[in-house]
C-alpha cells in the first residue's frame, strides 16, 4: 500500500467570541474561497482540499469519508494517523472527541475496530492502548500521571517508542472508553480570551494492533511461530495555533502558547515534506 495523505477542512459555526467580519468563506465543492459580505470573491484567496465540510457536517460524515479506510488499513497491518490541526477554538477537540450526541473520531475509531474484529474469523487480535500529551515540549503519560517527562527512543526491535509510556491491554470498546474518560481528567486545559476551555497540550491516543492467523497457532500460545501483523494507529488532538495578542495570554498561558506555536510550525514543515514527496 502506497503512503497516502488526505487533507480536509471543516467550517465551524460562528460562536459568541467571534467578532463581526466584512468577509466570509464560501464552500464550493472541494474548495473554499474568501468573499466579501455582498458576495464578491476576493481575488487569489481560494484553496482546494481533498474534502471540504460546511458547518452542518457531522462527525459521522467526517469519519466515514476520512478515517474509516485508515482503520481498515490498520487492521490489515498498516500504520495510520488521523489528527485535527488548526487555530485555537476552531473545533479540533470537538472533531476528535465529539459530544454525547455526535461522538468524535477517536470514539468512532475504537468502536469500529472492535466491531470489525468480531467479523474477522481467521485471525486473533491483541490490542494495546496508550495515551500521552505533549505539554511545553515534554511528554507526559495521561494514563499514569507519575510518568512525566518521558523520552523518545528508537530500536531495531520496537522502532520509535516512548520509554516508560504505560500500555493497557484492552478487550472491548467499553474498556477503552473508561480509560479515555479517566485520562481526560489529567489533560492540561486553560481559559483564554478565545476559549473558556482551551487545550494547552497536544494529546496522542495510540492503539497497537497485533494479529495472527489462527491456523498458525500452536497449543493456544499467542506468541508461537507464525507471521504476526503489527500496526500502530495514532489519533491526535492538537492544541490550536494562537496569536498571543488576540488570546490575551500572559504568564503561564504565554509560555504555553509559545511552545504550542513552535511545535505546530515544526509539524507543518513535516507535513510539507511528506506531501511534496507524495507528489514526486
Amino acid at each position: 500500500m502506497a503512503e497516502n495523505i488526505c487533507v480536509s477542512v471543516t467550517l465551524r459555526p460562528p460562536i459568541s467570541q467571534d467578532s463581526p467580519s466584512a468577509t466570509f468563506w464560501r464552500v464550493e465543492d472541494n474548495r473554499i474561497s474568501l468573499h466579501k459580505l455582498h458576495g464578491t470573491p476576493i481575488s487569489g484567496i481560494s484553496y482546494a482540499f481533498d474534502h471540504v465540510f460546511d458547518e452542518t457536517c457531522s462527525n459521522a460524515k467526517v469519519y466515514d469519508l476520512l478515517t474509516k479506510d485508515v482503520i481498515h488499513a490498520a487492521l490489515d497491518g498498516f500504520n495510520g494517523t488521523a489528527f485535527a490541526y488548526g487555530q485555537t477554538s476552531s473545533g479540533k477537540t470537538l472533531t476528535m472527541n465529539g459530544s454525547p450526541n455526535d461522538p468524535g473520531i477517536i470514539h468512532r475509531a475504537v468502536n469500529h475496530i472492535f466491531q470489525k474484529i468480531q467479523t474477522i474469523t481467521d485471525r486473533e487480535f491483541l490490542i494495546r492502548v496508550s495515551y500521552m500529551e505533549i505539554y511545553n515540549e515534554e511528554i507526559n503519560d495521561i494514563f499514569a500521571v507519575e510518568n512525566q517527562k518521558l523520552q523518545i527512543h528508537e530500536s531495531l526491535e520496537r522502532g520509535i517508542f516512548v520509554a516508560g509510556l504505560k500500555e493497557e491491554i484492552v478487550n472491548n470498546a467499553e474498556q477503552v472508553t473508561k480509560l479515555l474518560e479517566s485520562g481526560e481528567v489529567n489533560r492540561h486545559f486553560g481559559e483564554t480570551n478565545m476559549n473558556t476551555r482551551s487545550s494547552r497540550s497536544h494529546t496522542i491516543f495510540r492503539m497497537v494492533i497485533e494479529s495472527k492467523g489462527i491456523n498458525t497457532r500452536s497449543s493456544g500460545d499467542y506468541s508461537s511461530k507464525g507471521a504476526i501483523r503489527v500496526s500502530v494507529l495514532n489519533l491526535a488532538d492538537l492544541a490550536g495555533s494562537e496569536r498571543i495578542a488576540k488570546i490575551g495570554a500572559g504568564g503561564v498561558r504565554l509560555k504555553e502558547g509559545k511552545y504550542i506555536n513552535k511545535s505546530l510550525m515544526v509539524l507543518s514543515n513535516v507535513i510539507n515534506k511528506l506531501s511534496n514527496g507524495a507528489k514526486q
